[in-house]
């Protein structure tokens, strides 16, 4: 898949996961929701129900900034199969300005962070690398 397609299925997909990697070299995976704005993919911790706010991922981020951020697409008819995967380098966003110009794209691209926007912290990945493949060559 040419990186120009990879960028548009990745910025039109509403979910993702990411992937992180803890101080003893096990990866860890869970879901995001996420605006992309060039080479940068960003995130918030939001309100919904969590067991801790020292989340997973952030520590993870804290000690190995390495990720990767995965999108797809399946149907049971394998010729529409495809996926994209967006390696970069993750950083907690300490900016106020930056931060807020993420909790907004966030809110424009998902109703229930306009009327409940995210508290953070925000992450930005810069991506460093975007691959993908489909079925259909």
């Amino acid at each position: 898949m040419e990186e120009a397609e990879a960028r548009r299925r990745l910025a039109g997909s509403k979910v993702a996961r990411l992937a992180t990697v803890n101080p003893e070299g096990r990866p860890h995976v869970v879901p995001i929701v996420f605006a992309l704005e060039g080479d940068t993919l960003y995130f918030a911790v939001d309100s919904k129900p969590k067991k801790t706010t020292r989340l997973t991922r952030l520590k993870n981020i804290a000690v190995n900034s390495e990720v990767s951020v995965l999108v797809d697409h399946y149907e049971d008819d394998w010729t529409k199969l495809w996926w994209v995967r967006a390696d970069g380098t993750a950083y907690i966003v300490i900016d106020d300005f930056e931060a807020q110009r993420a909790i907004n794209l966030l809110a424009k691209r998902y109703e229930q962070h306009a009327t409940d926007r995210p508290g953070g912290p925000v992450v930005a990945i810069h991506i460093d690398r975007l691959t993908g493949w489909t079925a259909k060559a």
